[in-house]
Order: C-alpha cells, then sequence, then structure tokens
C-alpha cells in the first residue's frame, strides 16, 4: 500500500456473516472516502458451515460456491471504492475465489468501471485427495467415516499483506481467520515484521472487534429497557481508527443508529474469546489481561494495552462431511387447551414414526430453547395453559426416504388430529457433520495469485 505510512489507516466493516444487510456498505464507505486518508474496507461473510454449503452449491453448479449476496454488497459501492481509493478484502470466495474475482471483473464491467486489480488468496482448502491423508492423520478419533464435503485451514494475513503490497486494489480469500482480514492490510499499511506480535495482536483484537459487524455497534447489545440502543432499525457498522502502534478507536459513521460506547466494546471484545489470556489466530496468541477500553466522546472508544506472544506452530481445519439427512415439521394449535393438543400431536408421531430413531419434539413457546434432543425437559414440565403453541419434531436419518417419512406425517395431521392444527410447514435436507483439528503451518502453505482482465489466475 502507501509507502509513507499517515499515522492512521481506517478498516470499515461492511458484513459480519454469509446473509448480513447488503446496505451496511454505503455510510461505511462515504466515511472512508470523506476522511480524506487511506482506507480498508472489509466484508467477513463465513461462519463453520458456510464453507460446506458452498461446495455443496458448487458441486450443483461449478461456476458458484462464493458468497450469493456478492453482487448486492459490492454494486453499490464498487464505483466509490475504486475511485477514493479504498481496498476492499474479504473471504466472500468461500469455496470458490476465483470464481468470485470473475463475478466482481463483470459486475465492474456491467456498471461501466474499470477492471480492478484482484487477488485471490490459495491454499486454505484440503478437501482434495492429495491432502487426505494428513487430514485423517490429524482428525485421528474424529475422522468422518461419511464422505467428506469441505476441508479448510484457517489462514492468517500474510498472504493478505503480501497482496496489497503487490497493487490488489481486491483481496479475495476463502477460509482466512476473520481478524486477519483486519490485520493483512495493517500489516501491508505499517510494514511491521511478521513476530512484532504486541501489533499484531493489537491489530487482531481491532479486527475481532470488527469481524461481526454491527455486533459493536449496537446490534446484538441491544436489550430494551436493560440496554437501550438508539435507532436499531439503521444501525450503522463499525470503523477502526489503527495506529502504528496497532492501538484503535472503534467509531461508526455520523448519522447511522446504533451506538458506540465501552459496553458495546467490551461484550464485543470478549465475544468468543476462549482465554482471555491466550487468544489464538493463525497471526499471533493475544492476551487481553492489561486491555484498556476508554469511551473517547460518542461514539469513540479506545482499545490499548494488548498484548501479544508468538503465533501458534498449527493452524486450525474445520473439515464437514455428509451426515444423513434433516426432516423438520411445524405445525400451530391455538385457543383453549392448545398445548394438549399439541402434546398428544407429539404423541401421534412419536407412535407413527416409531423405529425411525431418535426425534427431537419441541413445543415453541413453551419448550424449546431450553430442551434437548432428548426431550428430558419437555417431559419433566407439567402440561401448562398456553394459548398459542407451535410444535417442531425433527429427524435425523442416514436414509433419505425414511428421513421424509416425517414430512408426510406432519402434513397428515391436518385431518388425522388433534383439532385445530394448522400452518404446517416441512422441509428436507442433507446434514453435515463437522470435526476440528490442527495440522502443521507448513503444511498448509498459502499466497496470492492475481486475476488477470480475462478472469485467469
Amino acid at each position: 500500500m502507501a509507502s509513507s505510512h499517515p499515522p492512521l489507516l481506517r478498516v470499515g466493516s461492511a458484513a459480519g456473516f454469509s446473509g448480513d444487510r447488503v446496505d451496511a456498505a454505503g455510510p461505511v464507505v462515504q466515511a472512508l472516502a470523506a476522511s480524506g486518508g487511506p482506507g480498508v474496507l472489509i466484508f467477513e461473510t463465513l461462519a463453520e458451515r458456510t464453507l460446506a454449503l458452498a461446495q455443496l452449491a458448487r458441486r450443483q453448479d461449478p461456476d458458484a460456491g462464493y458468497e450469493p449476496l456478492l453482487d448486492l454488497m459490492l454494486r453499490p459501492v464498487l464505483g466509490t471504492c475504486l475511485e477514493a481509493g479504498i481496498r476492499i478484502v474479504s473471504n466472500f470466495g468461500a469455496a470458490h475465489p476465483l470464481g468470485a474475482a470473475r463475478r466482481i471483473q463483470a459486475l465492474a464491467r456491467t456498471l461501466g468501471l474499470r477492471v480492478p486489480r484482484i487477488a485471490v488468496i490459495e491454499g486454505d482448502d484440503l478437501s482434495d485427495p492429495a491432502h487426505l491423508p494428513l487430514l485423517m492423520r490429524s482428525l485421528g478419533e474424529a475422522a468422518p467415516q461419511a464422505p467428506l464435503v469441505s476441508a479448510n485451514a484457517y489462514l492468517g494475513a500474510e498472504a493478505i499483506a503480501d497482496a496489497l503490497r503487490a497493487g490488489a486494489e481486491i483481496v479475495v480469500a476463502g477460509r482466512v481467520a476473520d481478524p486477519s482480514l483486519t490485520v493483512g492490510p495493517v500489516l501491508a499499511h505499517f510494514g511491521w515484521a511478521l513476530d512484532d506480535w504486541d501489533r499484531i495482536a493489537r491489530a487482531t483484537m481491532a479486527g475481532h472487534l470488527l469481524e461481526c459487524g454491527a455486533q459493536v455497534t449496537g446490534g446484538y447489545f441491544a436489550d430494551p429497557g436493560y440496554k437501550d440502543v438508539p435507532d436499531l432499525a439503521q444501525v450503522g457498522y463499525p470503523i477502526a481508527e489503527i495506529d502504528a502502534n496497532g492501538d484503535c478507536v472503534i467509531t461508526k459513521p455520523a448519522g447511522t443508529g446504533g451506538c458506540v460506547d465501552e459496553r458495546t466494546v467490551k461484550e464485543q471484545l470478549l465475544y468468543e474469546v476462549h482465554d482471555p489470556a491466550a487468544y489464538l489466530t493463525p497471526d499471533v496468541v493475544a492476551d487481553l489481561t492489561h486491555a484498556r477500553v476508554d469511551s473517547l466522546g460518542p461514539d469513540r472508544v479506545r482499545l490499548t494495552g494488548v498484548r501479544g506472544h508468538a503465533r501458534p506452530t498449527h493452524l486450525k481445519v474445520n473439515a464437514c462431511f455428509e451426515n444423513g439427512w434433516l426432516a423438520e415439521g411445524e405445525i400451530s394449535y391455538a385457543g383453549p387447551r392448545a398445548e394438549a393438543r399439541a402434546r398428544l400431536a407429539a404423541d401421534v408421531l412419536r407412535q407413527r414414526l416409531a423405529g425411525l430413531g431418535p426425534l427431537r419434539f419441541d413445543l415453541i413457546g413453551v419448550a424449546s430453547l431450553f430442551a434437548d434432543d432428548a426431550g428430558r425437559w419437555l417431559e419433566a414440565q407439567p402440561p401448562g395453559e398456553a394459548r398459542d403453541v407451535r410444535l417442531r419434531v425433527a429427524l435425523n436419518h442416514a436414509d433419505r426416504d425414511a428421513a421424509e417419512a416425517l414430512t408426510r406425517e406432519v402434513t397428515a395431521l391436518y385431518t388425522c388430529g388433534p383439532a385445530g392444527g394448522g400452518g404446517v410447514r416441512t422441509s428436507l435436507r442433507p446434514r453435515l457433520g463437522t470435526a476440528s483439528c490442527l495440522v502443521p503451518r507448513e503444511a498448509v502453505p498459502a499466497r496470492f495469485v492475481m486475476v488477470d482482465e480475462g478472469g485467469a489466475a
């Protein structure tokens, strides 16, 4: 990126998962462009199983396998980003980063823009036969007996930084660690050494604050009457102002809803952190035990004091495999004795589907979130007087025909009773299982490849 390093790099987040709002980027890009300094826009769109679903999509269509909302996310802001020099870094490549890069090129042409310089990150996909022995050894007893769907290593920031230094305006990755989307641009901008653990740890936690989008600006924080958040419908997405020491200020675009305060930042800082003294990422082991969170004014919070230790010798790998079929059915009961009728419907299904294996029953609104697959909590609750109950039943089965029997039986409750059932919905879809392991870092080399204007890497 820039050879002379201004004191701040602003990194804005426009997505926290696949399926996030597609209009989030606009205000963030406007704020980055108005700052006059270097800016980077990140989209974090992968969760643990998103890649497996993307692999399944690519099986159906070789051109698919990347973030399905890619066009909707980029169309409103691509031109502004190219004009203002705002780099875009994202893992929306999912199972097909090259396909995503080609789609961005096509989108630019459709919009009458010049074709941007795009790099794709390679190395995370371990699902090919060549990696299978390594994968099976690393999984050990957790190795699946069923066919493998995907296996992806959590790469770090190094290849992203290399791509940006080489002139990429857009970097498209598959599975990289979420904070690495921020660490990569920071490494490229400030030129830190890869063993500058304290600075990298601080940038990692800035990325951690950004990675879930509006969670840090009040979204996941909001709880009416207890933690009130203004104008949540128009919640703004976060921007991190990162300095040469790696410390950051978290803010959001002016005029957007939500809030950034010490409470929202502290909640997100500890979100999904298993050990605050040793938060493991591919780039560094971050230590939050001496971190400070200080308010600088409305919607401006500073994070300092993060320390770092040498990065792990191994990388995490998530493997997804075929795990039969998930059948689900729902039906509603309302009015007097609604709960009793729902419980009777569950008993009918239990008898009709006997022999297919364990069934999961939930009385939504009565016993669902606190229930378990074995039904112990539900059975322990005495029948109540709920007047608006939705019965849900689910079955996981290796055989599709057997699983489909559940959908037929739930539909049959319309006339086979109990009385007053309605609003039946059923679904049948392949289910995925997951297993995780660690592999030696040197077994998973990552690199970037520039994509030419013809879409070739």
